[in-house]
């Protein structure tokens, strides 16, 4: 398979007026994951990147929900593609990190 290359465009801080972008350049090929280009910025390049993860491409634990291109989806479940990405944490719930967001806090208000 040809590898491709995306850019994601990620969320970085703990305070949505504070933060800022960091973009990252991952190698793909067709059906791979954002997740799996989170998780390689991670293992590569980044350590220091937080999200939330226990499971790829299953859908089943629910935990790496973020805002991709604004719209909220499972990081294990959307496709990369070319081009740049963006990614946030999910929105209207208390950010603890990067893309990792107070999930307790969107449960309690439910």
């Amino acid at each position: 398979m040809t590898q491709k290359l995306a850019r994601l465009r990620v969320f970085r801080g703990s305070d949505r007026a504070a933060g800022c972008y960091r973009d990252y350049d991952v190698t793909f090929e067709d059906g791979d994951s954002v997740l799996d280009g989170l998780t390689r910025v991670r293992a590569h390049e980044d350590p220091t990147l937080a999200v939330r993860f226990s499971c790829f491409n299953a859908n089943v634990c629910k935990e790496c929900g973020m805002l991709i291109d604004g719209k909220v989806e499972y990081a294990c479940v959307a496709k990369l593609t070319d081009g740049i990405t963006q990614v946030d944490p999910l929105p209207k719930v208390p950010i603890l990190r990067d893309l990792v967001t107070d999930t307790l806090a969107k449960k309690e208000r439910l």
